[in-house]
């Protein structure tokens, strides 16, 4: 089997559609069908089951695919390695995160990401709610893993992982013996917020002023950085909206998590300004897009990751 027809089957059996594996290799339909028969009559059994609505794996497809991934990802690294030391293609790309999942996307992305580009290294650093947009504005940052929405000059990639919100509570108020609250319930505490503005679009989505039905909701204490919120809500002086994940990662005595009934989902996002337009960035998105996926996270639509929904946080 030749190269170009190990990577054409490796590719159908990642998109499972002919026409995504066409666009993705650059060659027409029938060339996919034709190269994938001809390896199904070499091997002399299907590799592929295929009907008017649906592509998917033979077990013998799925063992082969399982043999041949390794061996073709370190034939794509040996060349990359070989080209790197060829042109001198070396660089650092920089990736910042605002919570600790988005914190772990991006190590394993970047742990990949310097098998298959060899000659790259990746840097992340946290970015901090006081200044979201600052480091990637002012060059610092190349790439962003966020909960905000992008703004100005600066570009949204893909959606990479939707969340659901919880709000966080005391573990003392009545809402934290609730199995779930909805947004209503949001004019009964006080929201702990942020000490500086965000972006209208930010405001709106994550620290709304009414709730549906036009109560207001009031403003609690205000913080800058993160790990004050907890103590904040520990203390009884309001509660935040967050991801539903962050119970898994903020857990505290004197805290409780009530998950949202209703509205909208947090919606991570890769985001990079303008002028960024370094080869490394495409691929390390689709990576990242990719990972998410597999975590089962992933997401539809631009833009499969803190978790602060409203002034919230990780």
């Amino acid at each position: 089997m030749e190269l170009r027809d190990i990577e054409i089957f490796l590719a159908l059996a990642e998109e499972l559609h002919f026409g995504r594996t066409a666009e993705r290799l650059h060659v027409t339909p029938s060339r996919i069908s034709h190269t994938i028969k001809r390896q199904e009559r070499r091997i002399g059994a299907p590799l592929f089951e295929r009907t008017s609505r649906v592509v998917r794996l033979t077990p013998l497809g799925r063992q082969l695919r399982d043999e041949l991934l390794p061996a073709h990802q370190q034939i794509q690294a040996a060349v990359e390695r070989a080209t790197a030391r060829a042109h001198g293609t070396t660089g650092t790309l920089r990736v910042g995160y605002t919570t600790p999942w988005c914190a772990d996307l991006v190590l394993r992305a970047g742990e990949r990401f310097g098998h298959l580009h060899p000659g790259w290294t990746v840097q992340i650093r946290e970015v901090q709610f006081d200044d979201p947009y600052g480091p990637l504005q002012r060059g610092e940052l190349d790439l962003q893993l966020v909960e905000f929405p992008a703004f100005g000059s600066i570009v949204a990639g893909p959606v990479l992982f939707r969340e659901p919100r919880a709000l966080m509570v005391p573990a003392g108020h009545p809402l934290a013996s609730r199995e779930s609250v909805t947004l209503e319930d949001l004019a009964d505490i006080p929201i702990v917020s942020l000490r500086f503005e965000l972006p209208r679009s930010a405001e709106d989505l994550h620290l709304p002023r009414y709730t549906p039905m036009g109560r207001p909701v009031r403003r609690g204490p205000s913080y800058t950085y993160w790990p004050e919120v907890p103590a904040l809500v520990a203390a009884g002086l309001g509660g935040s909206i967050v991801a539903a994940r962050a119970a898994q990662f903020h857990a505290r005595p004197g805290i409780a998590f009530v998950p949202f009934q209703d509205g909208p989902t947090i919606d991570y996002t890769v985001l990079w300004h303008t002028d960024v337009q370094g080869p490394p960035v495409p691929p390390f998105v689709d990576l990242l897009r990719e990972l998410a996926g597999a975590d089962g996270g992933g997401a539809d639509g631009p833009g499969d990751g803190d978790g602060a929904g409203g002034g919230g946080a990780a």
